[in-house]
């Protein structure tokens, strides 16, 4: 099965189990998928960003981990107080195999979290808010657990974001109300540069209030 075949497959999950049982037979083959013999920048990408921002002792959270391509990133640049969480746990078996989260749990965007209030000094979520994944109001949650004036990182396809205007009304919301702030919108980029998936993404980055 190809890569678009794999994507597609997913993005078309109908409810969080069927998310974590592709995403479970997924495992295996996913990072030669991504990678292969290609370039996939999105983990770098991320990484940037949280190094402009967030000290390297913070406490992050990886949230949607997946095998821990980002994860793998983060720890060689400097940060190794990672949390891992994800909704499938074939994904977070790859992942534990990588030796850089100090924890990892199966967990649920858009569900309650089992952590307290205002723990993480960041959280990265890379490739989560897209089609039929991770609700907008998983933003609340991730609010609730990131401390005061830490960043929530994430990526998003701008036709998805421009297509939804459920996360637009979400995102505009929690900012209006005070509980975030934009800091940063990224330019678009192709996260497969030297393919021909032409797939754009943006990084955007939230300043918790």
């Amino acid at each position: 099965m190809s890569i678009k075949d794999r994507v597609s497959k997913v993005y078309s999950s109908q409810n969080n189990q069927e998310i974590s049982e592709n995403y479970d037979r997924w495992a295996s083959d996913y990072e030669q998928d991504m990678i292969g013999d290609t370039e996939y920048v999105s983990p770098q990408k991320t990484a940037d960003i949280l190094l402009k921002y967030v000290p390297k002792t913070a406490t992050i959270l990886d949230a949607g981990a997946g095998t821990g391509m980002a994860g793998k990133i983060i720890h060689q640049r400097g940060y190794h107080n990672l949390v891992a969480i994800d909704i499938s746990p074939e994904m977070l078996n790859k992942a534990r195999q990588k030796n850089v989260y100090t924890d990892l749990s199966q967990q649920v965007l858009g569900e309650p979290l089992d952590f307290p209030s205002n723990l993480f000094d960041a959280i990265i979520s890379v490739g989560v808010f897209t089609y039929n994944h991770a609700p907008s109001h998983a933003f609340d949650e991730l609010i609730r657990i990131t401390k005061p004036e830490g960043y929530i990182i994430f990526t998003m396809r701008p036709d998805f974001y421009e297509s939804s205007q459920d996360f637009q009304t979400k995102m505009t919301e929690l900012e209006s109300s005070g509980q975030w702030q934009l800091i940063e919108r990224g330019e678009p980029y192709y996260p497969h540069p030297n393919t021909n998936l032409k797939t754009c993404l943006e990084i955007w980055t939230y300043q918790v209030k």
